[in-house]
């Protein structure tokens, strides 16, 4: 029986303009795959927790202390608990509470000589780890909007935090798709 592949589009929620991913994988992934998918699409570093929440259950690791209420996510496979127009979330960093809301587009047949997982298209780059979550973020953008304003010592701090090769415009498919086939 040939695979089947979810095409999944993933936006970051809470920030303007929109940074989203469109992604095929393949739908016997489990959650823990679709996290490395995740994390190498939008660019994050995988340096802090994360859960998804499918039809109000939480996934992720485990937790030692038991402190977190999470079903294991190495133990749920995508076709299990998802189909075409099935719309769930992902929370990345719980400090700076990066969401992103997935949804199955649409369900496919794998391409017999296509190496999945795919990035098809995408919009604008993640933002740095540990800008301070969504209105973090937005402070950023505007500190990288007026560059005549170096007096200001908040937007100078954040535009040093960024680094001088961030641009938050910048997102290359093709490199992201390299990633996704490497590590994931």
């Amino acid at each position: 029986m040939p695979r089947q592949i979810f095409q999944l589009k993933m936006s970051l929620a809470g920030v303007r303009p929109p940074v989203w991913r469109r992604v095929l994988v393949p739908a016997g992934y489990t959650l823990d795959r679709l996290h490395r998918v995740v994390q190498h699409a939008m660019g994050w570093r995988d340096c802090h927790l994360h859960s998804f929440e499918i039809d109000g259950l939480q996934y992720g690791e485990p937790d030692p202390d038991g402190e977190l209420a999470l079903h294991d996510e190495l133990d749920v496979r995508l076709d299990a608990v998802l189909g075409k127009g099935s719309r769930f979330s992902y929370t990345y960093d719980f400090g700076d509470w990066w969401e992103h809301g997935l949804v199955v587009e649409d369900a496919l047949t794998a391409d017999p000589e296509e190496r999945y997982p795919v990035c098809l298209d995408g919009e604008r780059a993640c933002p740095p780890e540990g800008i301070g979550g969504p209105s973090g973020y937005q402070a950023l953008l505007v500190a990288l909007a007026d560059p005549a304003d170096f007096a200001d010592p908040a937007h100078a701090a954040l535009r040093d935090w960024a680094g001088s090769t961030f641009d938050p415009s910048r997102f290359d498919a093709g490199r992201t798709g390299t990633l996704l086939r490497r590590f994931c």
